[in-house]
């Protein structure tokens, strides 16, 4: 059944207006009718079953048929990215939110390019919410991810909370796959850099405020791959994507007592 975000005081009335880009969708791209089914939800994890009653150019409306809560599934992943060149960081939060992001805090690092324009920051924030949101629609999350305002690295450091830290970075750090814990952990920050990657400097900061450096492997990965990488490995050994995870816990740590 065809999903769509509204706003949470949408969802209190029995017959819901719909938003105009929803209307849009609805008619222009699913060319749905009077009378089919769709969900709308809040962001939060409710969900409401609704039969569109009308659908014309200027108006929808939908009524209620069912209410429920859904629970997000994925393990709770905190990504902090430095902000890349261009429209990366567009690919970066669509499919971060794909693979289980729960929240998004762009920054600012000695190696970012990006100048931030305070002129267009409301623009900018009404991006990228557009994007987790359609991303999140598509692929059936039921609560939307939170993306912070970009901050200076230092910052947005002391703001984490979050039992697992790890900091993507290739130089004098070792593989993810043998820090990861055997317990699950309630759950975890990725810190990961800019184009140029971390100084020295910011490694020592990021290890200052609980992060660990790690790298994924023997390749270097460009900086939107890498977060998405790791991002699929914590919800593959934590999280929703491995029906059988639980069992790889410790096989990593298995593997390396018996190499020789």
């Amino acid at each position: 059944m065809r999903r769509f975000f509204v706003s949470p005081a949408e969802l209190r009335e029995d017959m819901i207006p719909l938003p105009e880009e929803v209307l849009h969708h609805c008619r222009k791209v699913l060319r749905l009718k009077t009378g089919d089914e769709i969900l709308l939800l809040d962001g939060s994890g409710k969900i409401c079953r609704c039969r569109i009653e009308a659908l014309d150019k200027k108006e929808g409306r939908a009524s209620v048929l069912e209410r429920r809560m859904e629970e997000e599934t994925a393990f709770s992943v905190h990504l902090l990215q430095a902000l890349p060149k261009g429209e990366k960081i567009d690919f970066v939060l669509q499919k971060g939110t794909e693979l289980g992001v729960g929240r998004f805090s762009p920054i600012m690092s000695e190696r970012s390019v990006p100048e931030l324009d305070d002129r267009r920051a409301h623009r900018r924030m009404e991006r990228w919410h557009r994007i987790v949101s359609e991303a999140a629609r598509q692929c059936g999350r039921p609560i939307l991810p939170r993306i912070s305002p970009p901050l200076e690295m230092e910052g947005a450091l002391g703001r984490c909370e979050e039992e697992l830290r790890l900091m993507l970075w290739e130089e004098e750090s070792l593989p993810i796959i043998e820090v990861l814990p055997r317990t699950p952990p309630r759950d975890a920050a990725l810190l990961v850099g800019p184009e140029g990657g971390f100084s020295r400097r910011e490694m020592e900061i990021a290890r200052k405020a609980g992060f660990l450096p790690v790298r994924l492997g023997p390749r270097i990965l460009r900086s939107e791959t890498v977060c998405l990488a790791a991002a699929g490995l914590l919800q593959f050994f934590y999280g929703d994507l491995g029906p059988a995870a639980q069992k790889f816990i410790d096989a990593p740590h298995q593997l390396r007592k018996e190499s020789p």
